[in-house]
């Protein structure tokens, strides 16, 4: 994968990917996530938060995706890479299998690409304001239709990103200087979790006055039984 950094590329063949689920840091939130993916058939987890391993192939760059079935949806997430030492952070959407997830949370993150904007900032460069940043997406619930706000908040609405990055032992890969990445966790949905027929996101630094976004298309392949 290419990515851009301070306007140069970054090219990395990421080794390991983690996806960390039920990262909310109010309680109150974490309650909301898990009852409106129950209203859906999602069994509540064993503890929070866990740690998804899922296969690195699953990261995309593309404009479109396909899935199968329609019960699939996105969610927009902070993105963490580390390289050579050096810890970078993004944005993707745990694009995930909905109906899948009623059977296994843990299939269903393996079953759909993991679309990632092609943009990266230096995590030093954001550790001292981190819950500051924004992040929100939007989705076309059909392809003629118009961006409706689907999810909006803040990263200080997650679990701190340190505690993430030690949970998942993507400290002690960094140390090694492996290429590993970790999708960290999203926002309730407004409105409810739903397909969509697109799906655009954003992290926003109103510090550093700078944004990273990416959409992507989804398109359905018929289930045949």
């Amino acid at each position: 994968m290419e990515f851009t950094l301070n306007g140069a590329p970054l090219v990395v063949h990421v080794a390991d990917l983690t996806v960390a689920g039920w990262t909310g840091r109010d309680p109150e939130a974490i309650r909301h996530h898990i009852e409106e993916l129950a209203e859906i058939g999602v069994a509540p987890p064993s503890t929070v938060p866990l740690y998804y391993r899922t296969a690195a192939a699953l990261l995309t760059q593309e404009n479109r995706i396909q899935v199968v079935g329609g019960g699939t949806s996105g969610e927009v997430e902070p993105f963490l890479l580390a390289k050579d030492g050096v810890l970078h952070i993004g944005l993707a959407s745990d694009h995930t299998d909905r109906d899948l997830e009623a059977h296994s949370v843990a299939l269903s993150k393996q079953a759909c690409a993991k679309p990632v904007a092609r943009e990266l900032w230096l995590f030093e460069e954001v550790a001292g304001h981190l819950d500051a940043l924004e992040l929100r997406s939007w989705i076309k619930e059909d392809a003629a239709g118009d961006w409706i706000p689907y999810q909006d908040g803040k990263v200080g609405s997650i679990r701190p990103l340190a505690d993430l990055i030690e949970g998942s032992g993507l400290d002690v890969a960094r140390e090694r200087g492996d290429c590993t990445a970790m999708l960290c966790g999203t926002l309730g949905a407004i409105g409810g979790v739903r397909p969509a027929a697109a799906f655009r996101m954003e992290l926003r630094d109103p510090v550093l006055g700078r944004s990273i976004g990416h959409s992507y298309d989804i398109t359905v392949l018929p289930i045949v039984a």
